[in-house]
């Protein structure tokens, strides 16, 4: 996709303030660029929550438009109640392109199932506590906290952290299925577009920019740069 078209496309970014940190939004609204432009910015909470403070000094910095939900009923959140609502119309509204939900908060799963079955990529920023029910339901999923630490550091970068098994194992789960030449290597964007069909995983997560890198760093892969891209081959 052209830089053109990926910057006339409209995303919404909703975030749950009760369970996201102010200090992940620059990155957040970074990652979003691979969809488009954020155009629509909204914040769900209970401004009289000393809390939220944090969200209340940079909204209009970010120009981000406040949505407030009064606690009416101890143990009942409204928020997620008017968030989901807010989403579903500008889904229905046929004006955006693509989502981002910043919230750690299971209670989101189904409407990020839901934005996904419209065809609408939907990408999740959340921490490491993020039940895996809300990851996997959306296109993507990134651990924003891991993202803001490394943005932060001032001294050498420090080793990425490790890639899981079990993401290797998709990787190799994909590559088999992948479309392979006469010497075993099959196409990168393949790859991950089968991989994502199973996973939403994200190579920032594990301090890479982009897949290529990721597999590149793995030495279960061997990759090979060509006209056409960047293929791949499953070693062991």
């Amino acid at each position: 996709m052209s830089n053109k078209i990926r910057q006339n496309r409209n995303i919404a970014l909703l975030i749950d303030a009760d369970n996201a940190s102010p200090k992940s939004l620059e990155a957040a609204l970074t990652i979003l660029g691979d969809l488009g432009t954020v155009n629509v910015r909204r914040i769900y909470g209970n401004w009289a929550k000393p809390g939220l403070k944090g969200w209340s000094k940079i909204v209009h910095r970010y120009a981000i438009e406040p949505q407030q939900q009064f606690d009416l009923t101890k143990g009942k959140n409204a928020t997620d109640m008017k968030m989901t609502i807010d989403a579903m119309d500008l889904l229905y509204g046929g004006h955006v392109d693509g989502f981002g939900l910043m919230t750690s908060d299971s209670d989101f799963m189904p409407l990020a199932m839901r934005i996904r079955q419209n065809g609408t990529p939907v990408y999740g920023f959340g921490t490491a506590r993020t039940p895996e029910a809300f990851r996997q339901a959306c296109t993507r999923f990134i651990d924003i906290d891991q993202i803001a630490e490394e943005e932060d550091e001032d001294v050498t970068p420090t080793p990425a952290p490790q890639v899981e098994d079990e993401v290797v194992k998709l990787l190799g789960d994909a590559w088999r299925a992948s479309k392979r030449d006469d010497e075993g290597y099959a196409s990168l964007s393949e790859l991950g577009q089968r991989a994502a069909n199973r996973s939403s995983f994200d190579a920032r997560s594990y301090g890479f920019s982009r897949l290529s890198e990721l597999v590149q760093s793995l030495p279960n892969f061997a990759t090979q740069k060509r006209e056409s891209g960047l293929f791949v081959k499953r070693l062991r």
